[in-house]
């Protein structure tokens, strides 16, 4: 029979015994497959076993961090504070996730940034895949209407006959992603980096009528340049491409003639030129064409060291395309974005705004058939749009704007996995 001397001496037993459970437990887990728990299960486990020498309580408190952190990837104090292993504490990192592999395709414009998120991602969480195939905006749409992909990328938002054929407008998320600029590259001879160009000048030399490298109209916006006597070979995108829509949609706000004669989309009847396959193909021919211009997502010039321009824009100051002229073109539209999130920033009335600028949008489904797949990509959504934007400056694209992320945030919430949210 115990005495109430004995009491003590019981309780630290059981203390013990169950910080060396909770320990067994999460060497369990980690055994069956949970990467996040192997780097995190001893120094928690060891917080445990002391915090279950000193008390029965302070061990059950210790228990209950130990899985917390087993499941996302986190190492717990027993003070209760929380950071992520290796890395400073974000809001995100703290939801669990389940192993399993999204495929998308889509966007050559985001590309860049997407190769970067996918990379972070899975060292976040290694038991993630992301499979993405920068294969065109058009591409990306199709796919996503056939659902052969868990998501598709554009930098157009569907038309109201691809929403149809996707099946109604109410079943389609348009998640946008991030923000960049369309510069105007070019291979003339002798001619530094930043040719300056006016809207009816890019007009011109894409509808023909400008033909000559050093073309009065050009020369009129470059004094001093010395410009060649060299035949422009305009090039554009081949296959179907949101970047086409952003250059396109601006020229048709900007050019009456262009509005009429060409008009804006993902695919339209070019006047002349070359064609180049993404974003890639359009670099590498104007790159190894003499007298060359086409138009590329402005990390595709800085990373293959093609000289670019600067675009006048409405308030008729000449703009370099940066991540803050971008930010600036979308802050002006951000309380005129409608609530399906389909919308356009070329043009923009800042005066700091660059007028070649456009969003790369995620598509999803707001019903979710497979509750797992529905799952990760809602979780890896809201981490692209929070943590996942301070990447993308360094790639020369721009943040959402605050109120922007705000009103995704609630679109993801009506995404659903078996009837009920998937983003909890």
């Amino acid at each position: 029979m115990l005495n109430k001397s004995n009491r003590p001496f019981l309780n630290n037993a059981r203390a013990t015994s169950l910080g060396m459970l909770t320990l067994v437990l999460a060497l369990v887990l980690a055994a069956c497959g949970d990467s996040t728990a192997t780097s995190t299960v001893a120094p928690v486990s060891t917080t445990a076993a002391a915090a279950a020498a000193t008390s029965a309580a302070a061990s059950t408190t210790a228990a209950g961090a130990t899985t917390t952190a087993a499941a996302a990837g986190t190492t717990t104090s027993a003070t209760g504070a929380t950071t992520a292993a290796g890395a400073a504490p974000t809001p995100t990192i703290l939801i669990s996730r389940d192993p399993g592999t999204l495929n998308g395709a889509g966007s050559t414009f985001i590309n860049p940034l997407m190769s970067k998120w996918t990379k972070e991602y899975n060292t976040l969480f290694p038991q993630v895949k992301i499979n993405y195939q920068s294969i065109g905006s058009g591409g990306g749409r199709q796919q996503f209407i056939a659902k052969t992909v868990d998501f598709g990328a554009s930098d157009a938002p569907m038309t109201d006959d691809q929403l149809t054929q996707a099946g109604g407008a109410d079943r389609v998320i348009h998640v946008p992603l991030t923000q960049g600029a369309v510069v105007l590259a070019y291979n003339l001879p002798n001619v530094p980096n930043g040719l300056k160009f006016s809207a009816d000048t890019v007009a011109g030399i894409y509808l023909g009528t400008i033909k000559k490298g050093n073309d009065p109209k050009i020369t009129a916006d470059n004094a001093g340049v010395n410009l060649p006597d060299l035949a422009i070979a305009t090039v554009h995108r081949s296959d179907g491409s949101g970047t086409t829509d952003i250059f396109t949609d601006y020229l048709s706000t900007v050019n009456a003639d262009w509005k009429s004669k060409v008009g804006r989309g993902t695919s339209v009847q070019w006047p002349g030129g070359i064609g180049g396959q993404g974003n890639e193909g359009v670099a590498n021919q104007v790159r190894n064409t003499r007298g060359a211009v086409g138009y590329v997502e402005l990390a595709y010039a800085k990373q293959n060291k093609i000289s670019y321009g600067v675009v006048k824009n409405k308030s008729g100051n000449f703009i370099e395309a940066t991540p803050d002229a971008v930010t600036a073109a979308g802050n002006a539209y951000a309380d005129k974005i409608p609530e399906d999130l389909r919308y356009s920033i070329v043009d923009s009335p800042d005066p700091k705004a660059y007028p070649i600028a456009g969003t790369t949008w995620l598509l999803v489904y707001k019903t979710q058939a497979d509750a797992n797949k529905g799952k990760l990509v809602t979780q890896f959504l809201d981490w692209a749009i929070k943590d996942g934007q301070k990447f993308g400056t360094d790639l020369d694209y721009a943040a959402l704007p605050a109120g922007l992320v705000t009103k995704i945030e609630a679109k993801l919430k009506t995404i659903t996995c078996g009837g009920a949210t998937c983003l909890s």
